[in-house]
């Protein structure tokens, strides 16, 4: 490279470079004014704005909803974005990471408790009392011991759910009434006159953090599980 060239050349790099940062911004702010102009109004409220590790591809998120778009807001995808060399899908590393949900904060006053031995591993159940995949866990979960259960009702299929989920919840011993339904087959009775704001709350909960099936597990570290874990899996993740 001659001298006169590299002179030239180099304030030109320094420029560019300085320039990325204004260029990725002024990316974003295309994005958010197009999207708002061009798309409905219930997709006005767009919360953030950010690159991808796809060249020319944005993600825009709408509470924990992934949407995707180039560099103009011109064209807007929805789906699963896979890292085929890594074999990772993006998308839901991603949502995973914005519905996380600390132990500290789950709303313990909205569920009841279980306590079997010294209770030290703990773990927290969003279930359904008409879910079949709850009842067989419930009874496998009979064998692990030292363990205590926050179990957190979410009546979510259908008008018999929520019947049972206010009978449990209403009765003075939720606990084992819960257990009588679950793992001996005995049906809740009685008083559903009772204040059930918790089970509005848990519904409300699961869908600010996209607990969509039952069960769904939330482990001490904070990691969730989608689904029944057979108790070889399950029993090695309360030590953590």
């Amino acid at each position: 490279m001659t001298r006169k060239f590299s002179k030239v050349l180099k304030p030109a790099i320094i420029a560019l470079t300085l320039s990325l940062p204004f260029m990725a911004h002024a990316d974003e702010a295309t994005i958010r004014k197009n999207l708002t102009a061009r798309l409905p109004q219930d997709f006005a409220q767009i919360d953030e704005i950010r690159k991808t590790p796809m060249p020319g591809l944005y993600e825009v998120r709408r509470g924990t909803d992934l949407f995707y778009t180039d560099a103009n807001g011109d064209w807007l995808l929805q789906g699963s974005l896979i890292d085929t060399r890594a074999r990772k899908n993006l998308t839901e590393e991603r949502i995973n990471k914005l519905t996380a949900i600390a132990f500290n904060d789950l709303p313990m006053r909205n569920a009841f408790t279980i306590v079997r031995g010294n209770g030290k591993r703990q773990v927290a159940l969003f279930e359904d009392p008409n879910c079949g995949y709850c009842k067989h866990f419930e009874q496998d979960l009979q064998q692990v011991s030292d363990i205590t259960v926050h179990v957190f009702l979410i009546p979510i299929l259908g008008q018999d759910s929520t019947v049972k989920a206010r009978q449990i919840w209403c009765s003075k011993d939720q606990g084992k009434i819960w257990q009588d339904w679950m793992v001996r087959g005995i049906k809740p009775m009685g008083n559903t006159d009772c204040d059930v704001s918790a089970l509005r709350a848990n519904l409300d909960f699961a869908r600010k953090y996209r607990i969509t099936g039952t069960p769904t597990l939330v482990f001490a570290d904070g990691s969730r599980v989608a689904g029944a874990l057979p108790m070889d899996q399950f029993e090695p993740r309360l030590t953590h």
